[in-house]
């Protein structure tokens, strides 16, 4: 940097840092700022404020705290100052001297006693709890906990509400600090739980008292709190029955947080808790999120199995009430035009939050019960609603069925006739959205009850669902059937098919022509998967198959045909594989062309067929083997490139107040390592994951033929097993490596190791093992 802008800046930090506040108040003001240039000068200047002179700084922000008459600024400083004393990269505090640091502890709690705004006073908490974390454990800072004890010993609602969220953030810091004080903790929130008149310093109080039960090592020290259990119980009622279901809601997902640490905290008082919480979830006067929340807690427990075994077992008559509750949630649901004439598949118009809790819900508690509890239940439950007149009773059978499957397996393959009987009956239902259910249902049981349902019911439900093909009038229905066929024959042996695959395969051909897309692309991924579970049954079926299948490929090209057209390419790969490579071979030749073309063309980034292809390429491979290898050369460049793609990351630390909006964003992965928080978009992880998994593939089918590539496969493929972002990517990296080392001893022996020799292959085998060794330890 030239000397005149050093000396400008200079300049600049000297006012900006000198006695008038006014400089520093607007450099503050600006780092607030909507325009970015002005925040960007702010923030270089701020950080050059930081590196040159920590100590008047951090002093500058505590002056602002305590006098600034701008509610802004104010709670700006307390941020910067908590970013400031967080301990990472930027860690200020062992840069200030030992003044600075006594000023900064007292300013810090005399604001907290001074402050009005509750906004501020929050942020204030943060801020101490920041420092403290890194200081008390080593009696940094003797004066707090005294003065804590007394803010909650005083008649500030404020002060024991600050009191208390501090304590709530430090105790998995200082737990075992307090052991001592446990007597007086145990009165201080006794007191404060049952006798305070503000509803925050409850919620605080009940806060910290959840905390604190979670940092205790000893159980007999935890069971020493139990009796504080009622007075928990009644801030949550009271906040209900003030209407305050703002409070209400914290107070619960605090004791959803204790139900699912300390399960065993609760035991005593079981009956009463859980008694408590299905009132609250039966209560229709109740916001949704409320009685969300309640259930959510219950859930938690009957989940909380490792820590307390059989615990929500012993209650049968609350399962069967929860079983209601969740039942009846399942009816609000609508029959919403936008169904019906939906594009896709996954459209649920008419599904509200009640109905997909009750989804999730359901699942959860069949799996965390298991079937010799929920099968009796539903079995008392689930025939009352079929025999309903409503269609959205029967219809919440069939989707409860469907849920309770994976976790109920076991028993109701013990009851497969009554299971199946429930559910072909629905089939005849006049409305599509039962139908539809019962298709799902179908699909569903497919999966978590096969292959026994397929070897004992296949004369029943390979009918049904090829006569639901013929619903021209719905078209939801159509493609369900189709999907359904998919889970079926994913289960399922070739002499099991063969049969019926006539009507079938006749019938999936007919929606390959005159359905909806969405249709369209249900009979093409059903056609694959029968083909792959009929094998070379699927030969006699290949002539009049083919051609449609190769004129979507060609014909599919508008950007709305996408996913129709990569579809085709995952059914032709597998046809293929199927039939074997004599049946293929003419046809392989065209759709390579094809394959090709796409290759070179620009795809965009979100497009699907780049995965599809990956894949097909790879399915062809195996069917074609050592005659593939003349395809390699197109093949490989965009594999090795989506192999190397760069995981797209943000990182933001774990506790910034703009979390990636607490991302309900399927594109994005957040993972939480040390105190990052990172996202990662991830299909550009699943495109790396399927390359990696498809050079696996290729080394291990052509052997020897694959040597050519060794030599840029390694060095990207290697890096890879320590790559954490993704699990699939490391486990195809590693079992990658054999095969590569195969590959090139299989070359060398077999003389078509372009001249190299066996030394080679060492230098490979050195290269690759330490890395597997390496990654071994992680």
């Amino acid at each position: 940097m030239d000397p005149e802008s050093t000396q400008l800046q200079q300049a600049q930090l000297a006012v900006i840092l000198g006695p008038d506040s006014g400089p520093f108040e607007t450099l503050i003001s600006h780092l607030m700022s909507s325009s970015n240039e002005l925040r960007s000068q702010a923030e270089s200047l701020f950080n050059l404020c930081k590196q040159t002179d920590p100590d008047s700084l951090s002093l500058k922000l505590a002056h602002l705290l305590q006098f600034s008459t701008h509610v802004e600024a104010r709670a700006m400083s307390a941020i910067l100052l908590r970013k400031q004393l967080t301990r990472d990269d930027s860690y200020l505090w062992p840069r200030l001297n030992v003044s600075t640091q006594s000023s900064l502890k007292s300013i810090l709690l005399s604001s907290l006693q001074r402050e009005e705004s509750k906004s501020i006073s929050k942020k204030l908490c943060d801020t101490v709890s920041e420092l403290a974390s890194g200081i008390l454990p080593d009696n940094g800072w003797p004066e707090l906990l005294p003065f804590m004890f007394q803010c909650v010993s005083s008649d500030s609602p404020k002060l024991q509400e600050s009191a208390f969220l501090i304590f709530a953030q430090l105790s998995q810091y200082i737990g075992d600090t307090l052991a001592p004080h446990i007597k007086n903790l145990h009165a201080v929130f006794l007191q404060c739980l049952t006798s305070s008149s503000s509803s925050d310093v409850k919620i605080a109080a009940l806060n910290a008292v959840i905390n604190f039960i979670q940092c205790l090592s000893s159980s007999a020290d935890r069971d020493r709190f139990q009796d504080l259990l009622p007075a928990m119980m009644t801030t949550l009622t009271e906040a209900l029955n003030n209407g305050n279901e703002v409070t209400a809601q914290e107070a619960l997902e605090l004791l959803i947080e204790l139900a699912g640490t300390e399960p065993r905290f609760l035991r005593r008082q079981l009956v009463d808790v859980v008694g408590s919480m299905l009132q609250i979830a039966e209560a229709d006067g109740l916001e949704e999120g409320t009685r969300h929340l309640a259930i959510e807690f219950v859930i938690t427990l009957a989940e909380a199995r490792e820590r307390a075994p059989g615990m929500m077992r012993k209650l049968p008559q609350f399962i069967s009430r929860l079983f209601a509750i969740l039942m009846k949630l399942l009816l609000d649901i609508e029959d919403d035009p936008a169904w019906h004439s939906a594009e896709t598949e996954d459209e649920d118009a008419g599904e509200t939050s009640n109905y997909s809790v009750a989804q999730e819900c359901l699942d959860r508690l069949s799996i965390s019960l298991g079937g010799n509890t929920i099968v009796p239940v539903a079995s008392e439950q689930l025939p009352v609603y079929l025999a309903a007149p409503e269609w959205q009773k029967h219809h919440a059978a069939l989707i409860a069925l469907a849920q309770i499957a994976e976790g109920c397996a076991k028993v109701m393959i013990k009851n497969l006739d009554h299971v199946l009987a429930m559910v072909l009956n629905s089939f005849q239902h006049p409305h599509p959205r039962v139908r539809w259910a019962a298709i799902n249902a179908i699909g569903q049981l497919s999966t978590d009850l096969g292959p026994d349902l397929q070897v004992q019911y296949h004369g029943q439900v390979l009918p049904a669902l090829a006569a639901s093909m013929d619903d021209f009038q719905n078209p939801r229905v159509q493609a369900h059937a189709a999907s359904a066929v998919l889970n079926f024959s994913e289960n399922c042996t070739p002499d099991i098919l063969t049969p019926y695959l006539d009507g079938i395969v006749s019938k999936l051909l007919v929606l390959l022509q005159n359905g909806k897309q969405m249709v369209q692309e249900g009979a093409l991924t059903a056609l694959a998967s029968v083909a792959d579970s009929s094998q070379e049954h699927f030969q006699k079926y290949y002539d009049a198959v083919m051609p449609y299948l190769k004129a979507i490929l060609v014909n599919a090209t508008d950007k709305s045909n996408r996913m129709l057209r990569a579809k085709s390419m995952e059914c032709i790969s597998l046809v293929g594989m199927a039939v074997g490579k004599e049946k293929f071979r003419d046809d392989a030749k065209q759709v390579m062309e094809v394959l090709m073309s796409l290759q070179g063309s620009q795809m965009e980034t979100d497009d699907p067929t780049t995965s599809y292809m990956l894949q097909a390429w790879a399915r062809l491979c195996k069917c074609l083997g050592q005659d593939f290898l003349p395809y390699m050369s197109v093949v490989m460049p965009p594999l090795l490139q989506s192999a190397q793609l760069k995981p797209d990351v943000t990182i933001t630390s774990a506790d910034s107040d703009n979390d990636i909006e607490d991302s309900d964003d399927e594109s994005m992965e957040t993972i939480t390592l040390g105190d990052k928080r990172i996202g990662i978009k991830t299909s550009v992880l699943e495109e790396k994951a399927t390359a990696c998994n498809m050079l696996c593939c290729y080394a291990d089918e052509l052997k020897e033929g694959f040597f050519p590539w060794i030599d840029q496969v390694a060095p990207t493929l290697v890096p890879l097993l320590k790559f954490y972002f993704h699990e699939e990517v490391r486990k195809a990296a590693v079992s990658a490596m054999p095969e590569l080392l195969r590959s090139a001893k299989l070359a060398v022996e077999k003389g078509q190791a372009q001249g190299r020799n066996e030394s080679y292959v060492k230098q490979l085998s050195d290269y690759v093992v330490p890395a597997l060794v390496e990654a071994l330890h992680k």
